[in-house]
């Protein structure tokens, strides 16, 4: 099980373990959002796991994150169905084949089926009349979150990942 922490500003910062935000919480360095519905007990006390946590002061962070272009991510962004026919994909597929000046960019890389992949070879869509269910995009600044996970996130981190792709 893992927690979603935000900063003060409310802007999602890490994915980290159950454990580790509940001592977030119990060092009063954070305050619970959402919890998860599981209570950890002890001898002598209990505690609800955290789904979302805040902290309670704000963390600057030198950089803006930067998603690698690789099968996990793109996956992740096309929520593993195939963009031609929307069955489950298996392979990811250059609209504009790389052979024909088609770059490896997010705009360019689609996830597909193999039955799909192999219909569409080395045309367009257009060519092989199998238009797009949805235009290929760079994720937009939260979507390391979705990346990091590999499934899809607890219902209860939606508002906080609002537009992440």
């Amino acid at each position: 099980m893992r927690a979603l922490i935000l900063n003060a500003t409310y802007e999602p910062l890490s994915i980290v373990s159950a454990r580790r935000a509940v001592i977030l919480v119990l060092r009063q360095k954070a305050i619970v959002l959402e919890e998860s519905g599981t209570v950890w007990r002890s001898e002598r006390s209990s505690v609800a796991l955290p789904s979302v946590i805040r902290l309670n002061t704000y963390v600057k962070v030198p950089y803006a994150r930067r998603i690698a272009l690789n099968r996990r991510a793109v996956f992740a962004r096309d929520r593993h169905s195939c963009q031609y026919c929307g069955t489950g994909a298996e392979n990811l597929d250059h609209v504009l084949p790389r052979s024909r000046g088609g770059a490896h960019t997010w705009e360019n890389v689609v996830a597909a089926c193999r039955r799909c992949n192999l219909r569409k070879g080395n045309r367009t869509p257009a060519e092989a009349g199998m238009p797009l269910r949805s235009e290929p995009t760079a994720p937009r600044r939260h979507g390391w979150v979705l990346v990091n996970l590999g499934a899809p996130p607890h219902p209860s981190w939606q508002p906080y990942l609002a537009g992440a792709f």
